[in-house]
């Protein structure tokens, strides 16, 4: 199996595709994720597809294992931290599929009401399908990220969401703002 391009899984695939694509990837480690990445989806017909974009989600930021950031918000030289237990991710699911797919006017300042300076997540070397890989494990919400390497600067992430039926896929970019 090829590897595919970054802009090749922002254009999306199908799930099975997409799984079949981070099972082919290497393991990363947890040191090798440290510093900030900007995220994007990966579409796969998941009922959080849209989400992240109109959200203005930027990405995560991995302090060290134990210090992590994991939704980062805003932009260059005026990024926050969310907290994400403050976030309704049952109420999200539902409503994903009927959001427009464009940035919602206003949803910088709602997001900024749920800002944070506390890190709320680690990152741990978690086996998960097969692979043990660097994840982030939130520390309030029964979420893992798990990642593995794309190339060099980018990487494929698989949200595991207890009780849903299939992974979450998004990218992160090495950061090099």
């Amino acid at each position: 199996m090829t590897t595919p391009t970054v802009d090749e899984l922002r254009a999306g695939l199908p799930p099975a595709a997409a799984e079949a694509q981070f099972d082919a990837l290497p393991a990363v480690g947890v040191d090798e994720i440290v510093g900030r990445w900007r995220g994007s989806e990966v579409p796969t017909g998941h009922p959080m597809d849209g989400l992240l974009e109109v959200s203005g989600w930027y990405g995560k930021q991995f302090d060290d294992p134990d210090h992590v950031h994991p939704l980062l918000f805003g932009r260059p030289g005026a990024f926050y931290a969310v907290n994400p237990k403050l976030i309704p991710m049952t109420l999200l699911d539902s409503v994903g599929p009927r959001l427009p797919k464009h940035r919602l006017p206003g949803s910088s300042f709602a997001f900024r009401a749920l800002r944070t300076r506390r890190h709320r997540a680690r990152l741990r070397a978690v086996e998960y399908r097969g692979t043990v890989s660097a994840a982030m494990v939130y520390d309030d919400l029964p979420i893992i990220d798990n990642f593995r390497r794309l190339n060099a600067d980018a990487l494929l992430g698989a949200m595991d969401l207890r009780d849903s039926p299939a992974p979450y896929f998004f990218l992160l970019e090495r950061d090099g703002v």
